[in-house]
């Protein structure tokens, strides 16, 4: 890591630029400065849109232009179609920042994507937009389930959620911080096979226990994806809204999705 991380009691302190303040996002900032690690957080609208509430001791509102300055880790917490708009935003990233994508293509709120609908993995996809390298994180856990479900390591209540990269280093810091966010992390390989985590999968939002992620991913069928993901949208878009598609509770979520996924 870089001379700006540090040991604490043992552990890696790292220095996170957080863009995107909505539900995964605010809670990736609560859990991960809770944690230990000094936070930089921003949206689209300016530092002084940002909730009040998540600026406790270690965090900082700031442009998302000075939260990917002088960071170890960028996580990208934006709508999935926004990636094409911010290349130009880390341009000047060091090549050893870890660069952390939680987001999930959903043509219903982001507009159809040729290049998705062909088949390309939506984070290779996102790899083209940017430039470079990223870790996927998160993606895969609802966000009611994220912020209120988390478990100390050992846990037998504990959730699993898979972490793909390509390089060692990325695969490492994110599967880090994702346990230190109460989560289970699960080394799903290489971006090309990301989509075995992408929405329609059996590890989707399905809320399961290590022991049981190697045969999920497995088991995930690609060209079926697409076809499950609309059908469990179209419910939840029903029932809750749209924009709820993530957010919905929590055991809703699961049962649905277990039962289409699965």
């Amino acid at each position: 890591m870089k001379q700006s991380t540090f040991q604490a009691k043992g552990k890696m302190i790292m220095k996170i630029g957080i863009l995107g303040t909505g539900n995964i996002g605010t809670t990736l900032v609560r859990k991960l400065s809770e944690a230990g690690h000094e936070i930089k957080v921003a949206n689209s609208r300016g530092p002084e849109t940002i909730d009040p509430l998540i600026l406790t001791p270690g965090v900082r509102a700031t442009t998302a232009q000075d939260a990917a300055k002088d960071v170890d880790v960028i996580i990208l917490s934006i709508p999935f179609a926004r990636h094409s708009e911010i290349k130009s935003l880390l341009a000047g990233v060091p090549e050893d920042t870890v660069v952390i994508d939680t987001a999930n293509y959903y043509p219903m709120r982001d507009g159809v994507i040729d290049a998705i609908e062909a088949g390309q993995v939506e984070s290779l996809w996102v790899v083209e937009q940017l430039g470079r390298p990223i870790a996927k994180a998160w993606n895969a856990i609802g966000a009611r389930a994220f912020a209120e479900l988390g478990a100390a390591a050992g846990s037998p209540e504990r959730i699993a959620i898979p972490v793909a990269a390509d390089r060692a280093r990325d695969r490492e810091v994110a599967m880090r911080l994702v346990e230190e966010t109460g989560l289970d992390a699960f080394d799903a390989g290489p971006l090309s096979e990301s989509w075995r985590q992408q929405p329609g999968s059996p590890v989707y939002c399905t809320n399961l226990k290590k022991g049981d992620m190697g045969a999920a991913l497995a088991s995930a069928e690609k060209s079926r994806l697409p076809k499950r993901r609309d059908l469990a949208s179209a419910v939840i878009q029903e029932r809750f809204g749209l924009e709820n598609i993530s957010n919905s509770p929590a055991e809703t979520l699961v049962a649905l999705n277990r039962a289409i996924y699965m």
